[in-house]
């Protein structure tokens, strides 16, 4: 009988192993640990940032700090992509898969606190359109995500 050809990506090999053994669990844990963690780092700096800029004198210091607040999601875009790649040995696809998932669950989280924010806070009139949030949030910015991460890990391969 013959073993089955082996691959350099320890994602497939970890299929192959079956979830009784511990490399399987190692690259399951990992791909999933990073992308909750990343999940939510994004809406934890878009909250704190917001919550900076909205105090702000002028309008160019509202703008610096939200430019701020994408400068560093963008790090952390490109370091959660650079650890799906480079550290865990994913494939092009399956690192975009990964990151965007993160990606649209911190979207998700951020329209969550978007519609407990407005149903709190002080305003007495929150938009019918709010509930949308929780599914465009995570649309508009996963699917860019997946596409941004799976050229870049095609250019990374070259």
């Amino acid at each position: 009988m013959s073993t089955p050809p082996t691959t350099d990506d320890p994602q497939i090999e970890s299929l192959r192993l079956g979830p009784d053994d511990p490399r399987y669990h190692a690259v399951v844990v990992g791909w999933l640990r990073s992308a909750i963690f990343f999940a939510i780092v994004y809406p934890v700096v878009g909250i704190l940032f917001a919550a900076l800029a909205n105090p702000s004198a002028s309008n160019a210091m509202r703008v610096t700090w939200r430019l701020a607040a994408w400068l560093v999601c963008a790090v952390a875009f490109a370091a959660h992509l650079g650890y799906e790649h480079f550290r865990l040995r994913s494939s092009p696809v399956r690192a975009a898969l990964h990151v965007s998932v993160a990606v649209a669950l911190g979207a998700f989280a951020l329209a969550v606190w978007v519609n407990v924010h407005a149903h709190w806070s002080a305003a007495s009139h929150q938009s019918p359109l709010a509930p949308l949030a929780l599914v465009v949030f995570p649309a508009v910015t996963g699917v860019p995500a997946f596409v941004v991460a799976f050229v870049a890990g095609i250019k990374s391969d070259e």
